[in-house]
């Protein structure tokens, strides 16, 4: 129960709004400046507008985008809410052209003027990843440096920077001590150089750490050490230790930066998470209890043991998207913080104080009608299961199912309807994507079983803004034909 506030004796109304205003701002000095990312690859996508309103809801005050789609951007105009922009991976050649690198910067950031809150441009997205083979090797630092030249020349490159978020595969450390860590072998010219540029613009260097994939990539891993929280401790150089990956990998960077003679060069974390399916270590107790460390940790703004401080970091990511590639793992659909229809997976809070409680949905999120589809099982030819089972699963979504996940439970009848449903859903439960070679049937019971939730899909924003233009096109030919009469 609260307790009424008692002053002192003598102490007057204007002492009372100073000490409140002390506390405000002390409580103000502790809050968690974190961004997210909003990423795009999702079959149902919710209305932008919607989503900026949740956002500011939240509190939070900084996206980044995987491209410079205006439909999304066009929502975050005049939001106060700080953007980084992205160019997709297929774009960099392109971008190695002054003149499509002026183009580019003309369109999406001069365009907008002061009405949208550009802070970065995000050069293609981990390019020089391992599992790419170089593919994007000598398009990258072109592409970086046109991308700055244009942004200097339009007279916005004081306030917008242009970097490459990469993945922490950039940098190694033969004895997986911070202090031996250094750019890859194969890229340590390039990266030196690239390095060296950012740091004359006065550009960050963004990366993107993963703790749950150190321990997804291993099981001797240890368990505890992927935590911020967790108890394990290595012993580095100095009589520096580090209880936790996240920082000794963010310390590898440090001394590899250090190594390539820009010690000071400004690190921006653009991704960090924990998906909450699609393995045996992907939940939703997990995932909360990262986020609590990590909220809490940099409410405190102590850095890391080389870099002490306030941290620039980026939450991977927004929602649920059921169209990402599932070759790095199953789970790399299941990173949101929220689900795909908008609402919130756990309690946090993004203060890093503690009092977690569960952060505001996406408002106005509309549903499609309460039909699942499912297998029929009184059919007697199942000789064609398998095949549309694979199907089901190849166009659809069954990440859910696999060992450790939240659907594992299932028996074999359920197995078979969940995929099923989750195409049907996919697919605007259109009745054709209810066949199966007549192995399946529409139905509006409620086929969610043994704790596995069988979605219902949201009406795609998308496809609502398309129907919306299309009415609009129509009414304004059926105007002009009536003036033409």
């Amino acid at each position: 129960m609260d307790r009424p506030l008692r002053l002192p004796a003598g102490v007057g109304a204007a002492a009372l709004l100073l000490l409140l205003a002390v506390t405000s701002h002390a409580a103000a000095a502790t809050a968690v400046d974190v961004g997210v990312n909003w990423g795009s690859q999702l079959s149902h996508p919710l209305l932008p507008s919607l989503v900026v309103q949740m956002l500011k809801e939240n509190g939070i005050s900084k996206v980044k985008l995987f491209d410079a789609d205006p439909w999304p951007v066009g929502a975050l105009v005049d939001s106060g809410i700080e953007v980084m922009l992205g160019i997709p991976n297929d774009m960099l050649e392109t971008m190695n052209s002054y003149g499509d690198a002026e183009d580019w910067v003309k369109e999406n950031v001069t365009s907008y003027g002061d009405k949208l809150k550009i802070k970065y441009v995000a050069v293609g997205n981990e390019p020089f990843l391992k599992a790419y083979n170089g593919s994007f090797m000598k398009t990258t630092f072109p592409a970086l440096k046109n991308i700055q030249k244009a942004l200097n020349e339009a007279g916005v490159g004081g306030k917008v920077k242009a970097t490459v978020p990469l993945n922490a595969d950039v940098y190694v450390s033969p004895d997986n001590k911070p202090s031996s860590g250094a750019f890859r072998a194969d890229i340590e010219g390039l990266m030196t150089d690239m390095v060296k540029f950012l740091h004359d613009q006065g550009s960050p260097f963004v990366v993107n750490i993963y703790p749950f994939l150190s321990l997804y990539q291993s099981d001797d891993f240890p368990f505890e050490f992927a935590f911020v929280d967790g108890g394990k401790t290595i012993q580095d150089k100095g009589g520096i230790s580090y209880s936790n990956v996240f920082d000794a990998n963010y310390d590898t960077l440090v001394t590899a930066l250090k190594k390539a003679g820009v010690p000071n060069l400004k690190v921006i974390v653009g991704e960090v998470g924990w998906p909450t399916d699609g393995d045996k270590n992907a939940n939703v107790k997990l995932a909360r209890r990262y986020y609590d460390g990590l909220l809490k940790k940099l409410a405190k703004k102590e850095g890391t043991p080389l870099r002490p401080g306030n941290m620039d970091v980026y939450m991977f990511g927004l929602f649920d998207e059921d169209m990402k590639s599932i070759l790095p793992g199953n789970f790399e659909r299941h990173w949101g913080i929220f689900t795909y229809d908008g609402k919130p997976k756990f309690a946090m809070d993004l203060s890093g104080q503690g009092n977690d409680k569960m952060l505001a949905a996406v408002p106005g999120v509309e549903y499609l009608p309460n039909k699942w589809c499912v297998f029929d099982d009184e059919v007697k030819d199942k000789s064609k299961l398998p095949g549309n089972i694979e199907y089901a699963c190849a166009s659809g979504d069954c990440t859910a199912l696999g060992y450790g996940c939240s659907c594992n439970g299932l028996d074999e009848k359920s197995n078979i309807s969940y995929a099923f449903n989750m195409y049907f859903q996919m697919q605007d439960q259109d009745v054709r994507a209810c066949d199966f070679d007549g192995l399946a049937k529409v139905t509006d019971k409620n086929a969610s079983a043994r704790g596995c939730n069988f979605p219902i899909q949201v009406i795609s924003a998308a496809g609502h803004a398309a129907s919306t233009a299309t009415v609009a096109a129509s009414s304004a030919l059926l105007a002009l034909l009536m003036v033409l009469v």
